[in-house]
């Protein structure tokens, strides 16, 4: 069988590039299939490009051009939902890991934590050189090379157990997850319909958190029961998504943008609340991203397993929840499901230095986890706001600029609030608790019904 039979039901490779025996090659012997689809593309440059109309596959060689019809499987929704499974896998993992593994083998306090956080933005603030680097490639090989790399970072994260070596992984596992998400913001944006994008997005959400549920599930197991190591367990994590990402480079066409992209930086006067609201909510959740799972074990001595249950209730909610959370923003409009979403994590946030503050128990800040996680489920209102405003044609520059404005304060606050960490680590859920109540006066000028021309209140 040819990899055309295996993956389009027809041997088209074999009659369309007619080079007796070489893609005529038992599915059996995949080291072959890999190593000669990477030779052909790269020493003779036969390889064929994949396109997918409607309905149909076209696969352009130098020996022309065939139409074959996609399989009901090879759709943009579920290689979107395939990218985003692969993508947790890997960063699941290391970010359930981090927090003991940094105070078990690399012995971090909130200084350490809070310098390697600033590292780990270094590479969203600088998602902005997406779109040159989309000169010389198209979006979605962008997506599967940035997944690779986030993989790797994953895997090898285990065998460094430094703080150097932390840093240097956590930069090269960056660099793969914060391009990848530009790009997929982008390419759910173009790929999905205004009617259909929250439904889809939710149903993303919902994919992530299975995943999330899986890798946690593994990881308990795994610390609770087998005692298996770091670096085992942070192989496997990383390893998945790299396997995965080969899969879908494989199995999928390269599908088509109704619009063509810009390629060229922008920024455009009309998206200012988009930016404001971007840049908030980047600095806000850096805080919980960084310093909620360090309070809960450097406060209450939680043990990795103790924190993987905390994270599979969360996952577990969101599982079911997402679908319905995108009917939600469907129905209540971005406008009221934002100003319902910061005013949550305003009072979370509140309560969260309450527990340094008034000495509240281990049972409210499990509580207080769970229910952050839930408002965070909301945030991709946003993009579905800037959806409706935005020019089809800026989504791709637009979704690389807005990574660097969500991560301006990303770099330097999570250094700067490790440092306020040592004096008071309820002085940095206030700060966050602010941040909330700021996003959430800037919710307040969101039209209820936005389109282009009507990005606030304000215009007519």
């Amino acid at each position: 069988m040819d990899l055309g039979t295996l993956f389009y039901g027809q041997p088209i490779l074999r009659r369309s590039l007619h080079i007796a025996g070489f893609w005529a090659v038992s599915i059996f012997h995949w080291r072959i299939i890999i190593f000669r689809v990477l030779a052909l593309s790269v020493l003779t440059g036969s390889f064929p490009r994949r396109k997918m109309t409607v309905d149909k596959l076209l696969l352009h060689s130098n020996q022309g051009t065939i139409s074959v019809p996609l399989k009901p499987w090879q759709t943009p929704k579920n290689l979107l939902i395939l990218m985003t499974v692969a993508m947790t896998f890997a960063f699941a993992t290391w970010t359930a890991l981090l927090n003991n593994f940094v105070v078990e083998r690399a012995y971090f306090t909130g200084k350490e934590i809070g310098v390697l956080q600033s590292i780990r933005e270094i590479p969203g603030f600088l998602a902005f050189t997406a779109v040159f680097v989309l000169l010389l490639i198209k979006e979605q090989i962008f997506a599967y090379l940035s997944l690779a790399v986030l993989g790797v970072g994953v895997a090898i994260s285990g065998y460094f157990p430094s703080a150097v070596g932390l840093y240097l992984t956590t930069f090269l596992m960056s660099v793969g997850f914060h391009y990848y998400e530009t790009i997929k913001q982008s390419l759910s944006l173009q790929w999905l319909s205004i009617d259909e994008a929250p439904a889809v997005l939710g149903k993303l959400i919902a994919a992530s958190s299975a995943a999330s549920l899986i890798v946690f599930g593994v990881l308990w197991i795994s610390q609770r029961y087998l005692g298996l190591d770091y670096k085992v367990i942070y192989l496997a994590g990383g390893g998945s998504c790299v396997i995965l990402t080969l899969v879908m480079w494989f199995a999928f066409p390269q599908f088509v943008s109704k619009t063509p992209q810009r390629k060229s930086l922008l920024i455009r006067k009309r998206y200012w609340l988009y930016y404001a609201l971007t840049f908030m909510s980047g600095a806000r959740r850096q805080i919980f991203m960084v310093f909620a799972g360090f309070m809960m074990v450097e406060r209450f001595g939680f043990a990795v397993h103790e924190l993987t249950a905390l994270y599979l209730i969360n996952l577990a909610l969101n599982m079911f929840l997402g679908p319905l959370f995108g009917r939600v923003v469907a129905y209540f409009g971005e406008r009221n499901t934002l100003i319902f979403e910061y005013a949550g994590l305003a009072l979370v946030f509140f309560a969260y230095g309450g527990i340094y503050m008034f000495g509240w128990g281990v049972v409210l800040a499990g509580a207080l986890f769970v229910i952050d996680h839930l408002f965070f489920s909301l945030a991709f209102a946003l993009k579905t706001y800037f959806q409706k405003i935005a020019d089809p044609a800026d989504i791709a520059p637009t979704a690389a600029v807005a990574f660097t404005i969500n991560h301006i304060a990303a770099v330097g606050l999570p250094l700067l609030l490790g440092l306020v960490w040592l004096i008071s680590p309820s002085l940095v859920f206030v700060v966050a608790a602010l941040m909330a109540i700021i996003s959430f006066g800037l919710a307040l000028l969101i039209p209820r019904n936005p389109v282009p021309g009507h990005e606030t209140i304000f215009n007519t």
